[in-house]
């Protein structure tokens, strides 16, 4: 954790306070295994119940995701469970040493784009957010979803400028969520787009930003092709995206290749994790935390999932 750089704008007496955030989030590595619990309003029930058909029923209390964040914050596993401020607030009493990252927007997928650009605004501020740390909750950090591209993107940004620099005065992490967006996007995974997002992610001073995985530049890997996108964000640690389900060696083949080959800071996961039962999901987790932070095979990541 040395080779943490510390954003200018976190006031000199509250250096260590965030470093002690910035470990808490990266599990004592620099390196962030994020688990993406803010679905409930992005998806609505999409990802938690489809009849019984590959989703256990227990995943459609949000209960589920704070019980595997428990055990995997108990094992070492886990860095930060992120989620909505009312989310967390509805579940912290009970799981308050959980790292949590407040998510201080969201919206659903049913407007569609062309309905209307893409817009998320604050439903919260920094004081609900203090008021679960002044409660005893550990929340480490923020984060904020901007839709680049579209054209109420100046209006994110501002927001999301705003709640890095009050989050930093704080001591704490910041995440943004950079997702090209709108009807201007005709390429949502295009890889030159998404290293412009990761690029804007450092010019509003966030410390990580997760961003889809990129379709291939012309000659490149796609992992090769997404470490462009690293390069551009600077300081900016890229996180990438979980993305739909798959099958458990598929996505930690991704997982790995980003990591190994992208050079990535970490990764943001929720369906792959959370679809399962809670034994499977904590021993998802960990398997993510030995390819993410201890630069583990696929093969070793396997059989920590697997239970061998």
């Amino acid at each position: 954790m040395s080779d943490i750089n510390v954003p200018a704008d976190v006031p000199d007496e509250l250096i260590e306070t965030y470093l002690d955030n910035m470990y808490a989030a990266t599990a004592g590595t620099g390196l962030m295994n994020l688990f993406a619990c803010d679905q409930k309003i992005e998806h609505l029930n999409d990802d938690f119940y489809d009849g019984g058909k590959t989703i256990p029923r227990s995943s459609n209390d949000p209960g589920h995701l704070f019980e595997i964040g428990a055990r995997a914050h108990a094992d070492g596993t886990i860095g930060v469970l992120a989620g909505q401020c009312g989310l967390i607030a509805q579940y912290a009493r009970d799981y308050p040493e959980i790292p949590y990252l407040v998510k201080l927007n969201s919206k659903s997928h049913l407007v569609k784009t062309a309905q209307r650009d893409p817009i998320s605004q604050a439903l919260w501020d920094m004081d609900d957010v203090m008021s679960l740390v002044h409660n005893g909750i550990n929340v480490v950090g923020i984060g904020y979803t901007v839709y680049i591209g579209s054209e109420f993107e100046h209006e994110m940004l501002t927001e999301a400028a705003h709640f890095i620099r009050q989050a930093h005065e704080l001591g704490m992490i910041s995440v943004v969520w950079m997702y090209p967006r709108g009807q201007a996007v005709t390429d949502e995974k295009d890889p030159q787009l998404i290293s412009g997002a990761a690029g804007v992610a450092s010019c509003i001073g966030a410390d990580f930003a997760k961003v889809n995985y990129p379709r291939a530049f012309e000659g490149m890997t796609q992992p090769e092709s997404l470490q462009i996108a690293v390069e551009a964000a600077g300081r900016t640690g890229i996180i990438c995206s979980g993305g739909g389900t798959l099958p458990p060696r598929d996505f930690l083949q991704r997982l790995h290749d980003q990591m190994a080959i992208s050079g990535c800071r970490g990764a943001a996961t929720g369906r792959n994790i959370h679809q399962k039962t809670t034994e499977e999901a904590v021993r998802m987790t960990a398997a993510c935390h030995a390819i993410i932070c201890e630069g583990a095979s696929v093969d070793e990541a396997m059989a920590i999932y697997e239970g061998n």
